[in-house]
């Protein structure tokens, strides 16, 4: 096998026992969601990218034909996200959007392969203190995000590559739980 097969192969297995975590998220997820909440997600980098996935799978599909609903992947917004940065300093650019667009009872969901990100513990913060539920997938843990959020799944992957794609396929388990509890 591939090295970096082997390396994702490897590290999927030793995440196998936090998909009871994801399909939890998904039930609660689909409660908030039906409710009319929504969710809110954001990371960096690659981890941006992979929270604007999720978000599109939930306005859009998943697998099902069924009701939009409301995703937000917070660095979509680019015209918010510089002019947040220019006024308040990047570490804010998450932040202001969660107490922004967040409600109590809607979820944040925060990407970070180091767990160190700024402005992604500045938006969990301000989830919290904004009564709307954090939820992180980052790295190795113990870190920073992981326990500052409500609830974590930590990816054991020595590599940013691996981890990514291991959210990648949290983040198709959580849709999946989603629609399956719709």
């Amino acid at each position: 096998m591939d090295a970096h097969l082997e390396k994702l192969w490897t590290t999927l297995e030793k995440v196998d026992d936090q998909a009871v975590t994801v399909r939890a998220w998904g039930g609660k997820l689909a409660g908030v969601l039906s409710a009319g909440g929504r969710l809110l997600a954001c990371g960096n980098g690659g981890s941006a990218a992979e929270a604007q996935h999720l978000t599109a799978e939930l306005v859009g599909r998943f697998r099902e034909d069924r009701q939009p609903y409301a995703a937000i992947p917070l660095h979509a917004d680019g015209s918010s996200l510089t002019a947040i940065a220019n006024d308040f300093g990047a570490e804010q650019v998450y932040a202001r959007q969660v107490r922004a667009h967040g409600r109590p009872g809607d979820v944040l969901l925060c990407l970070s392969t180091s767990g160190t990100s700024p402005n992604v513990l500045a938006a969990a913060r301000a989830a919290q203190e904004s009564g709307i539920l954090a939820w992180a997938m980052t790295g190795l843990a113990p870190n920073p995000l992981a326990d500052l959020c409500d609830e974590a799944v930590a990816v054991p992957g020595e590599e940013t590559a691996t981890v990514q794609e291991v959210h990648l396929a949290l983040i198709h388990l959580l849709c999946d739980a989603v629609e399956e509890a719709l």
